[in-house]
């Protein structure tokens, strides 16, 4: 299953339309890309139940990894009812759940995927900054793989960075520079020709096995009680 250029048409189009009578004139076009994103996640997930045997025994299902194309506007300024891309996020646990996992954006001249975490709640990040203090060498040997360093070549990205150490953890910890992120996530980025083309989800499944050993590293981190 591959994603079609009708899909980021689509897309494209939402976002110079962005209004409820376009979106309601264009909704079978919605539900084919829909069901096309829905298709692509099932058959990642079949993938990532191969490898991570977190994501095999929560029995994920596609339409549960895929976020609403609904925007919550209650408290935004932007009032513009729809999102103009396709994300889905696939995790132990499902999406309610705090576990790492992997990620595919869909959307025109902006599509990437990956693994890790996002902004976790401070309770999460601690204990992954705690396990990060005392396994650095463990973690440091996991993103100097080289299908890491080849699928994400800006290694682990953070969503966020503090100016200081956290507060509990020494100045001079080899694991310092690390220890000041919010997150732990890695990227990767695919035009929309590489993103249309034929068995495209094989490499998009080779990323996620190279980025597996950083999700379980901070599962564990997140298990440990």
């Amino acid at each position: 299953m591959m994603i079609t250029t009708d899909t980021l048409h689509f897309l494209r189009e939402l976002s110079e339309h962005n209004n409820k009578k376009w979106f309601d004139e264009q909704r079978h076009r919605y539900q084919q890309a829909s069901g096309e994103v829905l298709a692509v996640v099932g058959e990642l997930l079949d993938w990532l139940s191969a490898i991570d045997p977190g994501i095999e025994s929560s029995h994920l299902e596609p339409a549960r990894c895929v976020m609403r194309i609904n925007r919550d506007i209650r408290f935004s300024k932007d009032k513009t009812p729809y999102k103009t891309n396709f994300f889905a996020f696939m995790n132990k646990g499902g999406k309610k759940s705090p576990s790492a996992g992997y990620y595919i954006n869909i959307q025109p001249a902006a599509s990437f995927y990956g693994g890790g975490i996002y902004m976790p709640e401070t309770a999460v990040l601690t204990k992954i900054r705690q396990r990060l203090d005392q396994r650095f060498d463990e973690f440091r040997k996991i993103i100097e793989q080289q299908d890491f360093r080849t699928m994400f070549p800006d290694s682990v990205q953070p969503s966020g960075e503090l100016k200081n150490p956290p507060r509990g953890f020494a100045k001079d910890s080899e694991a310092l520079a690390y220890l000041k992120y919010k997150g732990y996530f890695t990227q990767r980025f695919a035009t929309d020709e590489e993103l249309t083309a034929p068995h495209y989800v094989d490499i998009i499944v080779s990323s996620y096995a190279a980025v597996q050993p950083l999700v379980d590293f901070i599962n564990r981190a997140i298990d440990e009680s």
